[in-house]
């Protein structure tokens, strides 16, 4: 299911890439350089169609990242997905708190050697 949601948002943002690329400017830059010859023959119909679906766009995409985030999050309750996690669950190993020994043993020593090493 969040490959089919993804998937939905990554069509939809490469179409809100090209709606955008094919609005008219506003003014600007662009109307210092001729930008605004294509504004005195007038595109105010597309402008209305490609701004609509801006924003029509942007509100999905939105929408759409929210039930994701919803979903995803749901789906991950109580799942450790660290290795590291996995192997101290398993040894019992606590982490130190603000102590200054090491709590692995010395290399090269025995195994019953208990003196910190710094």
């Amino acid at each position: 299911m969040s490959t089919v949601i993804i998937s939905i948002i990554l069509v939809l943002a490469v179409l809100l890439i090209l709606v955008i690329l094919g609005q008219n400017s506003k003014g600007g830059a662009g109307a210092a350089f001729g930008g605004s010859a294509s504004q005195i023959m007038g595109v105010t119909r597309t402008g209305n169609v490609l701004e609509k679906a801006t924003w029509i766009l942007a509100v999905s995409i939105m929408v759409l990242a929210l039930v994701f985030s919803i979903f995803y999050s749901s789906s991950q309750v109580n799942q450790s997905t660290s290795v590291n996690r996995e192997a101290a669950k398993q040894q019992g190993v606590a982490p130190a708190v603000g102590g200054t020994e090491t709590q692995l043993p010395a290399s090269g020593g025995t195994q019953g050697d208990t003196t910190p090493t710094k």
